[in-house]
């Protein structure tokens, strides 16, 4: 089984950025543990700050995986060409978010991506991309 981990702009800079908002742990850090703990799973991992190779990543990986997560960052709430390419594979994707963007600004809490996802985790903190694992590992 192959999940792809997508990550959207700025979350390159988890462990630097904002630590009370989103840790002090770099993702790569924590994927280490992640694929230490799904060990079964073949985990692939992108993140770019460009909204059109996002778009290319969730097309490849929609096709060739067995399931996306996607933390599209900021563009949850300003791209619809994102929730159209999740909308357009075959792949599930679950939507995380580390922050509970429901009880941030009011710009944050709508989500193009929601609507086309099979689920969304929000406000747990990177172990929402376990939980995601998880579920994705049951379903698959």
């Amino acid at each position: 089984m192959t999940i792809a981990i997508i990550n959207g702009p700025n979350l390159n800079l988890l462990g630097k950025r904002e630590p009370a908002v989103y840790g002090a742990v770099s993702f790569d850090d924590f994927l280490v543990t992640l694929r230490e703990r799904f060990s079964n799973v073949t985990l692939t991992y992108y993140q770019s700050n460009v909204e059109g190779e996002l778009i290319n990543e969730i097309q490849r990986a929609g096709f060739a995986c067995d399931g996306i997560i996607l933390n599209p960052g900021g563009y949850t709430h300003t791209s619809v060409a994102i929730g159209d390419a999740v909308a357009a594979i075959k792949a599930p994707v679950i939507e995380v978010h580390i922050s509970n963007v429901h009880a941030r600004e009011a710009f944050r809490q709508h989500s193009y991506v929601s609507p086309k996802a099979a689920g969304t985790i929000c406000g747990l903190g990177l172990e929402g991309y376990a939980l995601a694992l998880q579920w994705l590992t049951r379903t698959a």
